[in-house]
């Protein structure tokens, strides 16, 4: 499960041409591997998002960059942050997952939700839907894609979607663990009690504790033990060795990108001990982990080292 997560969010980097951005990418999935990160996730879009940057910034699909990232990397898990359904047909994404799982030699997670970026999908020609109905194929997705990572062969004659006796061959190598992504009480935390390993939590920090608590009152009408279920909590931080470095990086990030501005308040920003404290009360909510990303300087050489070493210890 994770406990610590680093997600790539952006592949703009500043005096990085074209032919060198995979291999950034790819040093901070190294970095990560070796610091005490134990899962490496990058987003599930195809636009860059409002808050990060401008819709046409550059976007690496997800299930090829985490196959190639596999090839680079030892032993950390490789998941999206998270999947929106919308995307594929449920036994489409189960056989990707399936692929990277092999490719990795077992080291595949599943995050997936519901949808939400309404531009992206007017865009490129998804059906957005409402609401409901986003979380209406999610829900039957889940139902034909956790079979079919489970070695079953799932028949489903829903609403949304329809499959009969679908074989998945090869298995994957591993039990893949499943996390839902999003914070939202009514559907999607009862989804994650009813069908996942992990709950990756969007919110503002005063409000994990509802989130948590929303988390167990489903967990128990669904007769499950809570504790059962990784709650993980997406952050973003900007560390460097000193406190005036942090800085430094996270305003020549703003420069480049004021989009972020709005976004960057809760940014976790400074040296080793002011990120570990801030992490440390962080914890102290009842989460079980965080997940991290670092758009100002993930980047920079020896930041996401930097960043794994801080809060590693901190993760029990």
């Amino acid at each position: 499960m994770t406990k610590l997560g680093y997600q790539i969010p952006n592949f703009t980097y500043p005096d990085v041409p074209a032919d060198q951005l995979f291999p950034t990418v790819v040093q901070q999935a190294k970095e990560a591997d070796s610091s005490g990160f134990d899962t490496v996730l990058v987003m599930d879009h195809f636009y860059q998002l409002p808050g990060l940057g401008q819709p046409d910034e550059p976007m690496i699909e997800c299930y090829v960059l985490l196959s190639a990232l596999a090839q680079h990397t030892e032993r950390v898990r490789l998941s999206a942050l998270v999947t929106g359904n919308t995307y594929r047909n449920p036994t489409l994404l189960a056989k990707e997952i399936t692929a990277l799982d092999v490719v990795s030699g077992g080291r595949a997670q599943l995050g997936i939700g519901a949808g939400w970026y309404e531009l992206e999908h007017d865009s490129l020609g998804y059906e957005f839907g409402t609401f409901t109905d986003r979380f209406e194929r999610l829900e039957e997705a889940l139902q034909i894609i956790l079979p079919m990572l489970r070695g079953e062969r799932p028949t489903l004659n829903g609403k949304r979607y329809q499959v009969k006796d679908v074989v998945n061959s090869p298995a994957p190598l591993s039990r893949v663990p499943v996390m839902i992504g999003g914070g939202g009480v009514r559907k999607t935390l009862r989804m994650v009690a009813q069908y996942a390993d992990e709950s990756n939590i969007i919110c503002a920090r005063e409000d994990i504790p509802a989130k948590l608590k929303a988390l167990a009152e489903h967990c128990e009408r669904l007769g499950r033990d809570r504790f059962e279920i990784t709650v993980s909590y997406q952050t973003t931080a900007c560390i460097a060795p000193t406190h005036e470095e942090a800085q430094r990086d996270l305003d020549a990030y703003l420069e480049r990108n004021p989009a972020a501005r709005e976004r960057a308040g809760s940014a976790i920003v400074g040296s080793p001990d002011e990120v570990a404290a801030a992490y440390s009360k962080l914890l102290e909510s009842g989460i079980d982990g965080v997940t991290v990303n670092s758009p100002a300087n993930g980047h920079v050489p020896g930041r996401v080292q930097l960043l794994g070493e801080t809060i590693s210890p901190l993760i029990k």
